[in-house]
């Protein structure tokens, strides 16, 4: 095996570690071994127990390398939590040719020269993201190379994280034998896996339902234009169930799970609930009406979140193309037609849009979304990689994503 031409993506997220190991053959992405293990040691995307949390990612990785039959030494690292932040932030530089030729090289520069927005102190800059560009006085330019000008502008959207959780991600990482090939926010990471070119530029709204938060990257115009993390996720539901029903965290899962629903009124009154066949010693009989009351209450909190989020930049029900939701937590029963009426937009669960060989079939869990971007947005950066070859069989893989991503 060509283990040049291995890509890895590593979701270590509040409930759960995921993992994917992907390789590029012949142009195309080959999903050669996954795994997921439950994550104790975070808390909102951050560590607080630094032991249980390398324990999670060691036995993701190692029930990967099992499966891929492969060593991962190095990695695609998501990022999130609620310590995540976002602005827009604008560069200015004087083109450099004699000619006034643009180049590369002047587009590094003036992203360059907006990552010098002011964040706070403890903060540090995970991305910036050009929105557009403006040469002279012309301006909504998506790719200025080639152009011909005196002053090149940049408007990017600048995404940072608290330095402590960064600190702490990192030193865990390393603790497991693993090697960062790139920090990447985990909504721009999903983005990649379920959202295609069309999407990007209607106008889109990506939301990932985690367990301790719930990600939201708004795309427009083929380009990300916002990005926040909301500290409320699915985790939450499963504590509110485990009050309302005075049971175990584990049977509050599993209820949820097995008996949940985000629409109370499509429940009959006079269904009832065994408990006894989640937990032989809890013998009550509840409503499944009051259960989806429960959850209810807690995914509107978080569908008004968002909409409060959208409210902001001014796209409240203006997303031609709508919702995708993703996560662990999307898979709630009438969740999606919770979300279209409240955000009044379409809404869907996502699915990859790109053709991904291999054992794509057995991943139909949202929980690996993110993994799976991972993959994706490393080989079209290959340069944060220290593992990807520069090889045919690498470029031809990003070229084939160039057909569905912007």
């Amino acid at each position: 095996m060509a283990k040049e031409n291995i890509v890895v993506g590593l979701d270590v997220g509040t409930t759960k570690v995921a993992v994917t190991v992907g390789q590029a053959v012949e142009g195309l992405i080959k999903i050669i071994g996954f795994s997921k293990t439950p994550n104790a040691g975070m808390r909102r995307g951050a560590v607080v127990d630094i032991e249980d949390t390398v324990s999670a990612i060691s036995l993701a990785l190692e029930d990967a390398e099992r499966m891929a039959g492969t060593n991962i030494t190095s990695a695609f690292v998501s990022l999130g939590g609620s310590n995540i932040t976002s602005t827009t932030s604008k560069g200015v530089v004087a083109v450099s040719r004699a000619d006034g030729e643009i180049t590369r090289s002047d587009i590094q520069r003036v992203i360059e020269a907006a990552k010098t927005v002011a964040l706070p102190p403890n903060k540090e800059i995970i991305h910036c993201i050009p929105k557009s560009f403006a040469v002279d006085a012309q301006k909504g330019i998506l790719d200025p190379t080639g152009m011909s000008g005196i002053r090149l502008e940049a408007e990017t959207i600048v995404i940072g994280a608290a330095t402590s959780a960064v600190s702490g991600l990192t030193k865990c990482l390393h603790q497991a034998g693993v090697n960062i090939d790139g920090l990447v926010f985990n909504g721009l990471a999903s983005s990649r896996a379920l959202l295609n070119k069309r999407q990007k530029e209607m106008g889109v709204l990506l939301v990932d339902l985690g367990g301790g938060t719930t990600s939201i990257a708004v795309f427009d115009e083929g380009e990300l234009s916002h990005a926040a993390v909301i500290p409320v996720g699915s985790m939450h539901v499963t504590n509110d169930i485990a009050i309302g029903l005075r049971t175990s965290l584990e049977s509050a899962e599993k209820i949820k799970i097995n008996y949940g629903s985000a629409i109370p009124s499509t429940i009959s009154e006079q269904e009832k609930i065994n408990m006894s066949t989640i937990d032989p010693q809890d013998n009550q009989r509840i409503q499944r009406r009051y259960l989806a009351e429960i959850i209810h209450a807690r995914s509107m909190e978080i569908l008004n979140l968002i909409r409060e989020e959208l409210k902001k930049i001014g796209k409240d029900g203006l997303l031609p193309a709508g919702v995708v939701l993703t996560g662990g937590g999307s898979k709630m029963e009438d969740l999606v037609e919770l979300a279209k009426e409240e955000l009044r937009l379409p809404v869907e669960i996502g699915l990859p849009v790109v053709e991904i060989d291999g054992l794509i079939d057995k991943m139909t869990d949202g929980v690996y979304s993110t993994s799976v971007g991972l993959i994706l947005y490393g080989l079209e950066n290959p340069t944060q990689a220290v593992r990807i070859s520069s090889d045919k069989i690498v470029d031809k893989a990003r070229s084939f994503l160039k057909q569905f991503l912007p």
